[in-house]
């Protein structure tokens, strides 16, 4: 990683190092490219291995809305981590709101998500985001959230 301009592919272990999450619960496989303070694009394999399709649902596997909406924010978590450094490992991002999501169409087995999010607004530990997220170029959901720094 650089702190300089565009930057590309951060793999699965690093964001282990830095997201707080864990099986079952990690929802970020790769972050494409960042830019920190703007920007980030990450990547979600969406498999029916998840064990959220056991149960939603077993006819017709369909990610849950609310978990697209989480992985955004982990995402979004990871834009702040990438912003300022100096706080992984000492402060965590708490996910603190969410306005205008809207879901656009199903997430299933084998969809591959990619989340595209930037900084709308930045004041002390409070960052506002906007998210989007699409499955072949194709808008799936999109929100505005809000994360804590504490």
């Amino acid at each position: 990683m650089t702190g300089m301009g565009t930057v590309q592919h951060i793999e699965i272990t690093e964001i282990l190092g830095m997201l707080p999450h864990r099986f079952p619960f990690i929802m970020v496989d790769r972050i494409l490219e960042y830019e920190p303070g703007k920007s980030i694009k990450g990547l979600k394999n969406v498999t029916i291995n998840e064990p959220f399709f056991t149960g939603h649902f077993p006819v017709e596997p369909v990610m849950p809305g609310v978990l697209i909406v989480e992985a955004m924010a982990q995402v979004g978590t990871l834009l702040a981590y990438l912003t300022e450094p100096e706080i992984i490992g000492k402060k965590i991002v708490y996910f603190a709101g969410i306005d205008g999501v809207r879901f656009r169409r199903k997430v299933i087995p084998g969809d591959q998500i990619i989340f595209d999010l930037i900084i709308l607004k930045k004041k002390k530990r409070i960052i506002k985001l906007g998210g989007k997220a699409l499955v072949d170029g194709e808008l799936v959901t999109e929100a505005e959230l809000l994360a804590s720094i504490s």
